[in-house]
Order: C-alpha cells, then structure tokens, then sequence
C-alpha cells in the first residue's frame, strides 16, 4: 500500500538517535536551515527586534529539521501520527475530491465519504497527508503567540518566554513550508515514477532523497539563494488559499524533477539547470516563510471579537 511504503521511507530517512543522517532529511538539514535562516534574516524592521536578532536566526536554523527528527523509529506512534503532515497527494487527491476543505476533520470526512466511492483506492488523511492543514495550523498558533506577546507589551510585562515561543513556532512553521516547495512532496510519485511511463522516468526509490538532500548538500550554499528571496515582504490574504497555491505550483514541477533526474542534474555536481531548480525552490520557500511570518505579525494586531 501506498501508506505502508512512505511510512517505510519516512522512518528510514529519521534515525538520528542511532546514526548520523544530516544529510537525509526533507530538504536536507542543511536545506531546511537555509531556509528557515534566510527568512528569519530578512524579515523587515517592523517586526520585533528579538525576532530578527542574530540569536533568533540561529535558533530558527536549530529548530528547522526538528519534525524529521519526531519520525525516528524509537517512537513509532508519533512516527505515524505526525509523518502525514509532511506531504500531500494532488494526484488521488484531486481524483476523489472537487475541493479541499478548508479544515482539517472536515477533509478527514470528505475521505471516508470518497473512500466508500472509491474502494479500488485506499483514501485517508494517512495515506494522501495533510500538509496544508498542519501548516495553517501552526501559522495561527505563531499568530497567538504573537498576539500574546503584543498584549504583554502593552502590559510591561516580562516577555522572555512568549518570545521564545513566537521564535519555536516561526521555526516549526518554516520545516512545512520547507516541505511544502520540494515537488515530491506533493504527489504520489514521491520516490520514484508510478503509474504510465512513456517518458521512462526512474522507478527506483532514490529520486527524493538524491535531489533534497544529496545534491543540495553538495551543491547549494545561503548565498546562493539570499539573491533569489524577494526583498519586500508580501502581506497574505488568505493564507490557507495561498498556501494552497503555493502547493500547487510545487505540484507542477513534480515531472520537471523527474525529467532533471533522468538527465542526470542531481549526480554529484550535476547541471547548472539542476543547480538553479534546487536554488529557486530554496528561495521560494525562504520567500513564502517570511512573508508567513509577517502576516502573522500584522494580523496578530486584529482585534478578538468578543464572545457572548
């Protein structure tokens, strides 16, 4: 089952109480740090000084990989429970729903429902992820979190402990949206081509890690993709919606890291168009997490609405 091999996979790439895998995890250590630096470095002057300072920065690259680490095969519950939030398949999910609701029991309904309409398929939030609804869910806890810091300021209260919380959060957030840019973690070919193959794309189980980790460990540096992350940070409007999109645009290229692979762009040194596909995902990942951030920032000023 298409569960049962992911979960395999997950759980081979998230060892690290018993062997050195820096350089296998979703993106790489390296990767996820990158990203998770470059965003917190260029947040704009508006933001609290704590946020952008140089220890944030580095706590933001510590906490990026963190959610690969809770997919070890000592603790195979949270293994299980948490590995589906890394990813989503558009291919079957699109297959069996006309839209993605925006909450997440919601979705975990629509898929029994779909499921007794499909039973050639195995559909559920397990098998399909739900990488969209964890990351609009830990944006709004770092959007809480800032709006508890905000009031404790108005307060002069202490705010040493909501701070490190808000920078927790920030970090967390950006493994997901890290996640979120990397193709394969929006298909169901994630490690490896399935289905039709007329392109004769690879079918071993070395694509995903080959290109994320491997490659980017060898090949891609921060400076390489500073120049890359938009400089003016974007409000977001509807963050699930354009996260969402943000996904999406990541699921196009899914045959773009195949082709690149079967061209031998992630072998070693690669190619230049291999080397500028992986700088480009990094930024826009980077780009996203900041602007992420901000937003939050900004809406954590909105005021509550009273409860009668």
């Amino acid at each position: 089952m298409i569960r049962h091999r992911l979960l395999q996979y997950c759980l081979l790439f998230a060892i690290p109480a018993l062997v050195d895998t820096s350089h296998l995890f979703a993106w790489g250590v390296d990767g996820h740090r990158m990203i998770n630096r470059l965003a917190c470095s260029t947040l704009p002057s508006d933001v609290p000084q704590f946020l952008r300072s140089a220890k944030a920065i580095n706590a933001m690259g510590y906490y990026a990989p963190l959610p690969d680490h809770w997919r070890g095969a000592l603790e195979p519950e949270l293994a299980t429970a948490t590995s589906p939030e890394h990813f989503i398949q558009f291919d079957t999910v699109d297959q069996v729903l006309t839209s993605l609701p925006r909450k997440r029991y919601d979705y975990v309904r629509a898929l029994a429902v779909a499921q007794a309409a499909h039973p050639d398929l195995v559909i559920t939030g397990e098998d399909l992820g739900m990488q969209p609804y964890q990351t609009d869910e830990v944006w709004e806890r770092l959007k809480v979190a800032m709006r508890d810091y905000r009031e404790l300021v108005a307060h002069k209260e202490d705010t040493d402990a909501v701070e490190a919380e808000i920078v927790f959060l920030a970090g967390w957030l950006g493994h997901y949206v890290g996640d979120g840019s990397m193709p394969l973690h929006t298909t169901d070919k994630y490690n490896g081509w399935s289905g039709p193959n007329p392109n004769g794309y690879t079918t071993e189980h070395k694509i995903h890690g080959l290109f994320e980790s491997e490659f980017v460990h060898k090949n891609v540096q921060e400076k390489d993709i500073a120049p890359l992350v938009t400089k003016q940070p974007e409000v977001v409007g509807d963050v699930f919606d354009q996260y969402m999109s943000y996904l999406r645009h990541s699921h196009t290229l899914v045959e773009t890291t195949y082709r690149l692979e079967k061209e031998g762009a992630f072998n070693e040194a690669g190619t230049e168009e291999g080397r500028r596909f992986a700088v480009q995902q990094l930024a826009s990942a980077a780009t996203e997490l900041r602007d992420l951030i901000y937003t939050a920032w900004l809406r954590s000023a909105d005021p509550v609405p009273h409860r009668h």
